[in-house]
C-alpha cells in the first residue's frame, strides 16, 4: 500500500495540470482494471479526464464511491517535497487529500476478493474525477448523473485528524465584485475622480455584516485589489468573496442581501457589479446518512475502533450525491491532517484500519441492498 501511495504522491496532479492528473489516472486505471473493472473515460475539458469503473457483470450497482485525483499543489511540488515516511506518518503533496484514499479503496476491494466476497464488486460504481479542488466544474454533471438512483454514496475524502467521519458539510460559492469609478489626478483634480477603492471598502464592510457564524453562514472577502498608481484616483477595484451556508434557504437569503447591498449607490458616478453563484449545495444530515453512520459505527465497535461523526465547513463532492437524494457519508478515507499545506500528513496505521472498515462497510451495504 505504501509503495503505491508513494508512486501516486510523487506524481504531480494539481487541478490545472491536465497531464499530471491524467498520469495519476493511468496508474489508478491500471490497478482497477487488474481487479477486473472496465474503465470509461470522460473528457474533462480544460481539466484532466474523469474515470468511472464498473464490473463487467454489474447490473445497476447500488453503491457509488467517489474520489478525486487532483490536488492543490502546482507542478514541481512532488520534486521539492517527495513522498517520505517518518515514524507513523507519511508526508507529501496530496498524501491524505486524497491519494491515501485511492489506495484504501483499491485495497478494500482486493480484501473483499481475497476473503471470498468478490461478488460485492458487481454492486459498486466508482468515479474518479479530476477537478474537485476547484469546485468540480467539469465533473459535477457526471457525478449527478452517475449518482441517480443509487442507494448509497461513499465519498472518499480523508477522515479528520481525530478519526471522525463527516455527516454534513456547508454549501457555498464564489462571487466577484467589480467597481467602476473614474480616474483623475490625485493632486491636480481629485474632485473630478470617483474613487473605486472607497466604494469597494464600503461594500466590504456591509457584506461582512451578513456573517451569522452561530447559524452557519459566512461571507468573507478574501481578495481585493484596485487602482493604477498612488497619485491617481482609482478608476476600478475588485474583490473575491467566499460564501458558506448550511441550508439552501440560507443561500437564497444571503444572495438576495448581497445583491441588495451591491445595488445601493455609494457614490454618484460609480458602477458596482456582482457576479457568481452557489456552486455546491450543502450536504445536510438526514435519516439515510445517519443509517450509514450507524453501519460504520457497528463495524467499528466490532473492530475495536470508535467512529464518531461531525459537521464541517469545507465542501466536497458529497454535496452533489446528497442533493440527488442519495444517503451519503463522507470523510471515510485514511486519517491525517494539515491538508493543502507543506505539513500535510497521513497516519500510516490508519491505512490498514480504514481499508478494513471500508471493505466491511461495502460488504454490508451490498447485503442490505439485496
Amino acid at each position: 500500500m505504501l509503495t503505491l501511495l508513494g508512486k501516486l504522491v510523487n506524481t504531480d496532479s494539481g487541478s490545472y495540470d491536465r497531464d499530471g492528473v491524467n498520469l495519476v489516472g493511468s496508474i489508478v486505471r491500471g490497478e482497477f482494471e487488474a481487479l477486473g473493472f472496465v474503465t470509461e473515460v470522460h473528457d474533462g475539458g480544460d481539466y484532466g479526464d474523469h474515470l468511472s469503473f464498473e464490473h463487467p457483470e454489474a447490473e445497476d450497482p447500488a453503491i457509488i464511491a467517489v474520489a478525486h485525483m487532483d490536488t492543490v499543489f502546482p507542478r514541481g511540488t512532488a520534486a521539492e517535497r517527495p513522498f517520505k515516511v517518518e515514524g507513523d506518518r507519511a508526508y507529501g503533496p496530496g498524501v491524505v487529500d486524497m491519494k491515501g484514499s485511492h489506495v484504501a479503496l483499491l485495497y478494500a476491494l482486493k480484501a473483499l476478493v481475497q476473503d471470498g466476497h468478490g461478488e460485492c464488486l458487481k454492486h459498486l460504481k466508482i468515479l474518479f474525477n479530476s477537478d474537485e479542488e476547484v469546485g468540480s466544474r467539469s465533473s459535477r454533471p457526471l457525478i449527478e448523473r452517475v449518482a441517480e438512483g443509487k442507494k448509497y454514496a461513499l465519498i472518499m475524502e480523508p477522515s479528520r485528524d481525530n478519526g471522525t467521519v463527516v455527516s454534513a458539510r456547508k454549501g457555498g460559492g464564489r462571487y466577484a465584485l467589480q467597481v467602476e469609478g473614474r480616474a483623475s489626478h490625485a493632486g491636480v483634480a481629485p474632485e473630478k475622480g470617483r474613487n473605486a477603492i472607497e466604494v469597494l471598502a464600503r461594500k466590504v464592510i456591509k457584506l461582512h455584516t451578513l456573517n451569522d457564524y452561530e447559524n452557519g453562514v459566512s461571507v468573507s472577502v478574501g481578495l481585493a485589489e484596485g487602482g493604477t498608481a498612488v497619485n491617481t484616483i482609482p478608476p476600478a477595484a475588485s474583490a473575491q468573496i467566499d460564501v458558506r451556508v448550511s441550508t439552501m434557504e440560507q443561500a437564497e437569503e444571503v444572495v438576495k442581501k448581497m445583491e441588495a447591498i451591491c445595488a445601493e449607490e455609494e457614490m454618484e458616478g460609480t458602477r458596482v457589479t456582482l457576479s457568481g453563484h452557489i456552486s455546491r449545495p450543502p450536504m445536510m444530515e438526514n435519516e439515510g446518512t445517519n443509517e450509514l453512520i450507524g453501519v460504520m459505527q457497528e463495524i467499528g465497535r466490532e473492530m475495536g475502533v470508535s467512529i464518531e461523526a461531525m459537521k464541517t465547513g469545507g465542501g466536497s463532492d458529497a454535496a452533489f450525491t446528497a442533493a440527488a437524494g442519495v444517503p451519503t457519508i463522507d470523510g471515510i478515507g485514511p486519517i491525517g491532517g494539515n491538508a493543502h499545506s507543506e505539513d500535510e500528513f497521513l497516519y500510516v496505521p490508519s491505512l490498514t484500519e480504514r481499508t478494513c472498515l471500508l471493505a466491511e462497510t461495502i460488504r454490508r451495504l451490498v447485503e442490505n441492498s439485496d
